[in-house]
């Protein structure tokens, strides 16, 4: 499998390219020699094949070739806006969430969140959950690479949000409806889901105070997590119209919301 690296950088035609220390580790450790290829994107869409013309102790220096026009994205811009799960599942959220082709993620901090990050801490976090979309993206084959916003409370988070397109909000209500199929018109879509122990009912009704709708697909609880990303899935897949008119008939009956432990 050729190599596929990410660099945030312009690229061109005949261009040069000494790539950053985590690129050119990669190269490295693929044991790469002059002549070899690989494939250089930079989120402005499409693909660079490119091919190994130096490796010194530290540094690799490329030739970049002409560009090849690639779309691997969804038809749509979908946002997650997750209460963040603990330990390694954010990790793995991002992960999946970028190789299931999400916009941007927006991770929140709410009432009953057990991870708990501030200062530093929660700007190392975004770091690091960045690189995990890189890398994601590297391996998945996209072109564009998600963004990690830095880490917010939901509260000032509702304040400040500005988005024009669909809100939809995960929840366990009774009241909660079927999440519905896409309209045609439609280019954006931002969902909000809470973190171990959902969302409190504050939490909600101030989320519906600012346009976001409740949603469900059935009736089982799933994790903080999978809930995001089982969603996700069946958007992508409504999205470039082959998916089912509901999500009932979609996916096994579970309600998509914040999880239990």
């Amino acid at each position: 499998m050729t190599l596929r690296l990410f660099i945030d950088a312009p690229l061109g035609r005949d261009h040069e390219v000494r790539l950053p220390a985590a690129a050119a580790r990669h190269v490295q450790v693929r044991r790469l020699q002059p002549g070899d290829r690989l494939r250089l994107f930079n989120g402005s869409g499409g693909e660079w094949p490119s091919s190994v013309v130096h490796m010194g102790r530290s540094e690799v220096t490329v030739r970049v070739d002409a560009f090849e026009p690639a779309d691997r994205e969804l038809p749509l811009r979908v946002t997650l806006a997750v209460g963040m799960p603990a330990n390694e599942r954010m990790d793995l959220l991002v992960e999946k969430a970028t190789e299931l082709g999400v916009f941007e993620i927006q991770p929140l901090q709410c009432e009953r969140s057990v991870l708990r990050l501030a200062a530093d801490r929660a700007a190392r976090k975004r770091e690091h959950w960045q690189g995990i979309a890189v890398a994601a993206s590297e391996q998945c084959g996209r072109t564009r690479v998600p963004k990690v916003h830095a880490v917010m409370a939901l509260e000032p988070w509702l304040r400040v949000l500005q988005f024009e397109g669909r809100r939809l909000l995960f929840s366990l209500r009774d009241d909660a409806v079927a999440l519905p199929a896409l309209a045609p018109q439609d280019a954006a879509l931002l969902t909000l889901s809470g973190p171990e122990g959902g969302l409190t009912v504050e939490e909600e009704a101030l989320a519906e105070a600012h346009a976001f709708s409740p949603v469900r697909l059935g009736s089982r609880v799933l994790r903080a997590e999978t809930a995001p990303l089982a969603a996700l899935a069946w958007i992508g897949l409504n999205a470039i119209g082959t998916a089912p008119a509901t999500a009932e008939a979609a996916l096994p009956p579970d309600r998509v919301a914040s999880c239990r432990t």
